[in-house]
């Protein structure tokens, strides 16, 4: 690892109060990033994940807003920009899961993972992609997930969502490559976060059981896989979903 990887450049980091974000966001700092992270609403978490950042002598702010709303993804990027200047990566992390059978998926559960999922996803990208395209420079990572690789008779939703999100990585990817913008994608399998307990106790065990490494990842592990995307290690990647989950999806080679 070195130390001084991403020195002076300045990562968001949506949903990076907890989990995945909140490992990913430390993970920059400890290689010389400034670091802004946006949190829905619980903001204790995220004030400890800045006190994380601020411990290795890096600048850091925390940005409430609601990624699913296109004037607080403007305003987020906005007032990350305002505290520490241009944003040279984002790493979207912000993420809504529900657990429900197909049968049972109304509109209002439907949109609401679409509003977070997609939407939200959109709205971050198209709130950075100026300044980047301008600046012919800009990393972005995205969140997707197995459950867009695989079927999920339980989560219909949540699988179309982060099916999308992949879609809308190699779109961008292939359309701003020549601005030397690069989009890449992680995948996690279940990992060891609140939304991973949105599981049944039965449901998890058995996930664990049909995944090769015979267990859940950690949020670390996954930092581990957008640091490198983000990096100037994977500087001919763009487009690309890099699948993390144990072995449980295997892409064709």
């Amino acid at each position: 690892m070195t130390e001084s990887a991403f020195e002076g450049q300045h990562v968001l980091v949506t949903g990076g109060s907890r989990g995945i974000g909140r490992a990913a966001a430390i993970r920059f700092a400890s290689e010389g990033a400034n670091v802004s992270i946006n949190y829905l609403s619980r903001p204790e978490p995220a004030e400890e994940t800045l006190g994380q950042i601020k411990s290795y002598g890096r600048k850091a702010v925390a940005i409430p807003g609601d990624v699913s709303l296109p004037e607080n993804a403007a305003d987020i990027v906005a007032q990350a920009r305002r505290a520490l200047g241009p944003i040279d990566i984002l790493v979207h992390c912000a993420g809504y899961s529900v657990v429900e059978p197909a049968s049972q998926v109304t509109w209002e559960s439907w949109k609401q993972t679409m509003n977070v999922n997609l939407d939200g996803t959109f709205n971050m990208i198209y709130a950075v992609k100026d300044e980047m395209l301008e600046r012919r420079r800009g990393r972005i990572v995205t969140t997707s997930s197995v459950a867009a690789l695989r079927q999920r008779k339980n989560q219909v939703h949540y699988s179309a969502s982060k099916a999308a999100v992949i879609a809308m990585t190699r779109c961008l990817a292939e359309a701003w490559a020549e601005f030397n913008v690069r989009v890449n994608c992680v995948c996690p399998g279940l990992t060891e976060t609140e939304m991973s307990y949105a599981l049944s106790p039965e449901a998890r065990q058995s996930v664990i059981s049909q995944t090769p490494l015979g267990r859940v990842g950690t949020p670390d592990e996954i930092a581990n896989v957008i640091r490198f995307l983000a990096s100037d290690e994977s500087s001919f990647m763009t487009g690309q979903t890099l699948v993390a989950c144990g072995g449980r999806v295997m892409l064709p080679g």
